[in-house]
């Protein structure tokens, strides 16, 4: 999910709480051990880049399982968890700081931070005010329906004649119309009411947000009553053009270190161990 101050980002976050308490293992998000030295740290190709002996990050500490503060007040979470990645990778010391969610961006302008990780969206408006890494997650669409429904052609020939629930005024009502026309596109006033038409039978499909589906999915107000169907959309146009870390615009060098690292992370296949430990249920 692409962070944002909407009341559905709210509505999610409370559920979140309870998810994450049940699900992430004790002590995984603990400081972690003491990195690579810098000759270890990036490999041969990398070893002309500059280095930096710290990298300060910045985030907030109330979008669980992104970034919080768990039952014994220790920030945790996946955009944590990537922060420390990256300074492991870079050989870097990282200093984490909390900030509310809407002085994040203006401290990095300030100076006060060199980076900011908090699940921001790489947008026009904010690519005025800072720049921003390589992507290192996006937000795709997902359909999901009953288990126990035959198998559909998640194509808009497949799903030609069928009542698909979707939030109304979004991106994805949006997108449904544009592309699945010939289905019978049934818009409800908030994500729960489509929802509840998915699980009641009022709707074969429901097309939201993956993130948000995977944590409803796994949740108890699904009854266990439905899974996803099919692969991701993950149209820019519609659903945003992916998760990056905000750095400020004069300094190419960091963003070319991060990117550095992030295609370590990527190659090594750590940023798939991350992404299971939060998402065992993959939206992408």
């Amino acid at each position: 999910m692409i962070r944002t101050r909407s009341g559905r980002a709210v509505l999610l976050f409370v559920g979140l709480l309870g998810w994450t308490a049940m699900h992430l293992p004790a002590g995984a998000q603990r400081a972690p051990a003491p990195g690579p030295s810098p000759e270890q740290a990036l490999d041969s190709k990398d070893q002309g880049l500059p280095r930096r002996v710290a990298i300060r990050f910045l985030t907030d500490s109330d979008f669980p399982p992104f970034n919080y503060f768990d039952e014994d007040n220790v920030l945790t979470g996946f955009n944590v968890d990537v922060a420390r990645a990256v300074c492991l990778e870079l050989a870097a010391a990282c200093d984490i700081q909390v900030r509310p969610w809407a002085e994040l961006l203006p401290a990095l302008r300030r100076g006060e931070a060199d980076a900011v990780i908090a699940s921001h969206a790489v947008s026009g408006s904010a690519l005025r005010a800072v720049d921003f890494t390589d992507r290192y997650y996006h937000t795709p669409a997902r359909f999901a329906g009953k288990r126990n429904a035959g198998r559909l052609e998640i194509t808009p020939e497949g799903l030609e004649g069928k009542k698909i629930a979707v939030t109304k005024g979004t991106a994805h009502e949006a997108y449904l119309r544009t592309f699945f026309r010939d289905s019978s596109i049934r818009a409800f006033e908030t994500p729960e009411l489509a929802r509840d038409a998915l699980i009641t039978g009022a709707a074969e499909l429901l097309f939201d947000d993956g993130l948000s589906l995977v944590f409803w999915l796994n949740g108890t107000a699904s009854k266990a009553c439905c899974e996803f169907k099919g692969g991701p959309f993950a149209e820019p146009k519609y659903f945003g053009d992916g998760v990056g870390i905000a750095v400020n615009r004069e300094d190419g060098q960091l963003r070319t270190l991060i990117n550095t690292a992030l295609r370590r992370l990527r190659e090594s296949g750590r940023m798939e161990e991350l992404l299971l430990r939060y998402f065992p249920l993959r939206a992408f």
